[in-house]
């Protein structure tokens, strides 16, 4: 049986857990990004992992159904449960989560940071613009949604992130580090999402276990579209770190995006 705990503001986890995102992603981008040792790690991550080609094609499969327009469908879908429950707030909200994260993402990447040069010859791709688009949706919907279906949430929730995520690294489009910076930007989103719309929530316990549950099974996911270690570059040991560090991490996001989360939004000032 699930336990309910008392009604509490979000303003606190909410200022919390913004502050702790940004100072996170500034922290893995700087390591990944301006290290020697960083990069070199970062590349060896992305190599650890080999691929038959019929579980690369399910993978890339999957990777195409991430797009501009599942990303307007999200929106869609989390301003349509918000005006149901009768939170203009918090429609405006869910799309700015959505929108504030990828457009941050993308001048991240492409304008705003660059890669030391450390004899590593790749371009940045930090952060993953896929991952941002499905944490991102996530946090939306657990903006939105309502307490009774949370539970649920978090573990489809974090499943498609861990999923897309991992599958990002796996295909060598994205290196590991690439995925817990998009997770940083995401969150930080939803964060600042929860202080501007305020309201209290009551917590259900639980979450950190359904969000992990759901990281588990798509990281094993993983493991049955025959992902293996690769042979000449890691060792099953380094693929487990590796791919456990992107389960954690996508876990740990999805169940503090329920944490800022309100399960009742305060009445709108007339």
């Amino acid at each position: 049986m699930t336990m309910v705990t008392a009604e509490r503001r979000v303003v606190a986890p909410g200022a919390g857990t913004l502050v702790a995102s940004v100072l996170g992603t500034v922290l893995v981008s700087y390591i990944a990004l301006a290290t020697a040792k960083g990069q070199s790690l970062d590349e060896r991550g992305l190599r650890a992992v080999q691929v038959d080609r019929a579980g690369l094609v399910t993978l890339l499969s999957v990777l195409g159904r991430v797009s501009i327009g599942t990303v307007v469908a999200v929106c869609l879908v989390c301003a349509a449960v918000a005006l149901v429950r009768g939170s203009g707030r918090l429609a405006v909200a869910a799309v700015v989560v959505v929108g504030g994260a990828n457009v941050t993402t993308q001048a991240l990447k492409h304008v705003l940071l660059e890669r030391s040069d450390f004899g590593i010859v790749a371009a940045n791709s930090l952060p993953s613009g896929h991952t941002t688009a499905v944490a991102s949706g996530v946090g939306a919907l657990c903006l939105v949604a309502p307490r009774a279906i949370r539970g649920v949430l978090a573990l489809f929730g974090a499943f498609a992130v861990t999923l897309v995520g991992s599958s990002t690294v796996v295909a060598g489009w994205h290196r590991p580090s690439d995925v817990v910076a998009a997770l940083g930007v995401s969150l930080a989103w939803t964060a600042l999402a929860s202080l501007v719309v305020g309201g209290t929530r009551r917590p259900l316990r639980g979450l950190v276990v359904a969000a992990g549950v759901g990281a588990v099974v798509a990281t094993a996911a993983l493991v049955v579209l025959g992902v293996r270690p690769a042979a000449d570059t890691s060792t099953p040991v380094q693929v487990c770190l590796v791919y456990g560090v992107l389960g954690v991490a996508a876990a740990l996001t999805v169940a503090l995006m329920e944490r800022v989360s309100p399960t009742q939004v305060d009445p709108a000032q007339p």
